[in-house]
């Protein structure tokens, strides 16, 4: 019997890219404020409303928050933080262990003089919408900690499609294509422990500059690339 996972913003710019990685896998009721792109049925679920959340998640195996709001002071905090607190404490409440939670890069511009970049400090600023997302990140460790929650928070700059042709320029910095991220959601939902219950992983389909990188990724949930992406950049010598 597939596990059942509550996806919440499932018809955001995210989750509908995400279901032809977990369709044949789990099943995944999709939750929303708004109609999903493609038709597909959705459960209306505003993440900002604690019992709209604790309703949706009854019987579920795994919950996985994809839900972000950007350009919006108020909206943004209710959506990006408080969404993620009533998550957590749906998680909590009902005894689910698993949960997959997303953020941005905090790293990008603080270290892109440097290389090997993988696990350091946050470096947020000031922007409003990442010290919302951080904050989420604080209360989701917190959570997980306390209620024995395996969580693992999944960070990038960009999501593309995969290339099929050559590239001109340089490789896209920390961003991820749909196919390396699915398999690193689908390894986050299988693996047994998440170590010390919250972990928050680098998602990059590009290192060939030797920069940022998914190492922690690899070694915790025995992640990698689906392939070698870096060859559609390569120039003819």
């Amino acid at each position: 019997m597939k596990r059942k996972v509550l996806l919440l913003g499932g018809s955001g710019l995210i989750a509908p890219n995400l279901m032809a990685g977990l369709d044949p896998y789990y099943d995944v009721t999709l939750a929303d404020v708004k109609p999903h792109p493609d038709g597909r049925e959705i459960l209306t679920v505003d993440i900002s409303d604690y019992e709209q959340v604790r309703e949706a998640a009854t019987g579920m195996d795994a919950l996985m928050n994809w839900t972000v709001v950007r350009d919006d002071p108020d909206l943004s905090f209710h959506v990006n933080t408080r969404g993620a607190l009533n998550v957590m404490k749906a998680a909590a409440e009902h005894g689910i262990t698993k949960v997959v939670h997303s953020g941005p890069q905090y790293v990008r511009y603080y270290y892109d003089h440097d290389f090997d970049i993988t696990d350091v400090p946050r470096a947020t600023g000031v922007g409003y919408y990442v010290l919302t997302k951080a904050l989420s990140g604080e209360i989701c460790a917190a959570y997980a900690r306390a209620h024995q929650i395996h969580t693992a928070c999944f960070l990038f700059n960009g999501l593309a499609a995969a290339p099929t042709e050559p590239r001109r320029g340089d490789y896209p910095p920390f961003t991820v294509v749909w196919e390396d991220l699915h398999l690193a959601v689908r390894l986050a939902l299988e693996i047994e422990a998440i170590p010390d219950l919250y972990q928050e992983f680098n998602m990059t389909s590009y290192e060939g500059h030797g920069k940022y990188n998914s190492d922690k990724a690899r070694r915790i949930l025995g992640w990698e690339r689906t392939s070698d992406w870096e060859r559609f950049y390569r120039r003819e010598p």
